[in-house]
């Protein structure tokens, strides 16, 4: 098994005080930063928006944040403007280290196509290159952790069970939306039930010594 560890979405908008805060989204970047060293490959999803994406409510007239649209036949929930492609909300957290990450993987960019998944865009027309990237170093199993637990790291986990990956979440490395009460803990249930394995970092940096 040769493991790579995949940090989503651990960007400034996500932390408290940011467009699209998830409570505790701090957090995350202790427990991301304390993995880091025990593998040996890195990889990091940023959500990176056009300006004018139709996932954000300031595009949709009579709209407020969270409520719900349809968007090309398909049902979409409006956010707050956030990751803005080269604005300092789309930056990684500033206490993130880095120079830990050896890849980044960009989503979001079609501006009429939300994409929640580091590997697709919601209704998986378009891939994001990952699963390929990864598979080329023969990458077979992920160690998964950051923002939001009942969004962007729901979807990217199912998406790589379904890729063939071996996928462990990070329990304590993760914080979610909760746009209704239990939404985070519906997700980790969720992923477990589709094959994810559920750990805290702590066991695993005991198991990687």
């Amino acid at each position: 098994m040769k493991q790579a560890l995949l940090l989503v979405d651990i960007q400034n908008d996500f932390l408290p005080g940011g467009a699209l805060a998830v409570t505790e989204g701090d957090a995350v970047v202790p427990v991301a930063n304390a993995l880091m060293p025990a593998f040996d490959y890195v990889v990091a999803s940023q959500d990176w928006h056009p300006p004018h994406h139709l996932s954000f409510a300031a595009e949709h007239a009579g709209y407020e944040p969270f409520q719900v649209t349809e968007l090309d036949g398909h049902d979409q929930v409006l956010w707050p403007v956030h990751c803005v492609q080269g604005a300092p909300g789309a930056g990684f957290a500033s206490a993130l280290d880095i120079a830990g990450i050896d890849h980044v993987v960009r989503k979001g960019m079609e501006r009429r196509l939300d994409s929640y998944s580091a590997f697709y865009d919601n209704h998986h027309l378009n891939a994001t290159g990952l699963a390929d990237h990864l598979k080329a170093r023969d990458i077979d199993h992920l160690v998964v952790l950051g923002l939001a637990a009942d969004v962007c790291v729901k979807f990217t986990v199912v998406d790589a069970l379904a890729e063939g990956f071996g996928v462990t979440l990070v329990r304590d490395g993760v914080r979610g939306v909760d746009m209704q009460p239990g939404d985070t803990q519906a997700a980790i249930d969720a992923m477990q039930v589709a094959g994810a394995t559920i750990v805290d970092s702590s066991e695993l940096l005991t198991g990687l010594k």
